[in-house]
């Protein structure tokens, strides 16, 4: 795959929204279906709006995004379609060495994506019992360590 990545706009966000989709389903099992709605509408409406968005795509075609605040990735997410071909560590990459954002939170329940995070340089920092919206969803804060 010959990946680009470009900061997306407000036309990105249905894109963006069915990779989301498709990603959460295949890897948060823990999240309950009436939490995932609301996440759903939230997400394009108060979140995307107010971060650095990218998406990474190979002919107009987009297969991953992530996005970023001034110092922490907010969200990384690969279609599982194309789940384990690099898409996410190259995504990773622009974020610490092009973006220079070295924390990110992750779900505790999602055992894959923190053992990504790990096995990239991350270390845990701490742990919040709570998601970012105050929801029963324990989060772990990672650091990237050189």
């Amino acid at each position: 795959m010959n990946i680009l990545i470009r900061q997306a706009t407000a036309a990105d966000f249905s894109d963006i929204m069915t990779i989301w989709e498709r990603a959460v389903k295949a890897t948060h099992h823990f999240l309950a279906e009436d939490y995932f709605e609301v996440l759903k509408k939230r997400i394009p409406e108060d979140f995307l709006p107010h971060l650095k968005v990218f998406v990474l795509e190979e002919q107009a075609v987009a297969y991953a995004f992530f996005a970023v605040s001034a110092d922490n990735l907010e969200m990384l997410f690969v279609d599982p379609a194309y789940r384990g071909r690099g898409l996410g560590t190259k995504a990773l990459h622009h974020v610490i060495q092009i973006l220079g954002v070295l924390k990110v939170d992750v779900n505790e329940q999602n055992t894959e994506a923190t053992e990504f995070y790990l096995k990239a340089g991350y270390k845990i920092a701490g742990r919040s019992p709570l998601d970012g919206l105050g929801e029963p969803y324990p989060l772990l804060h990672l650091e990237y360590r050189k």
